[in-house]
């Protein structure tokens, strides 16, 4: 495989996470109004918590895609371009935040 095709193939990944991502977070955000929709109608406290549950699994699941989106083009770039301690560091960085 030459560089140009590996370089397409990466821009092509980006493009897919970046075209899931926003339709993740529209789902997301439609979600949001709905929840906030039941808080100002003094929903059931209950109702109102299986929905911020179901917003919280689909924010972990929007992660997760962005990560493995980001494993697959931008650290294998990185890595190529001679990147690797400042993708390291990213990484550690990401790990250290999500383990707060």
């Amino acid at each position: 495989m030459n560089r140009a095709h590996e370089h397409h193939d990466h821009e092509t990944d980006k493009a897919e996470t970046r075209a899931d991502a926003i339709k993740r977070l529209n789902y997301i955000g439609g979600h949001l109004d709905g929840v906030k929709k039941m808080v100002d109608e003094d929903r059931y406290c209950v109702d109102i918590l299986r929905q911020t549950f179901a917003v919280r699994r689909a924010i972990q699941k929007l992660e997760s895609h962005l990560i493995d989106g980001h494993l697959r083009a931008c650290v294998v770039e990185g890595v190529k371009d001679g990147r690797e301690e400042q993708i390291l560091s990213e990484l550690v960085e990401l790990y250290e935040i999500a383990d707060r």
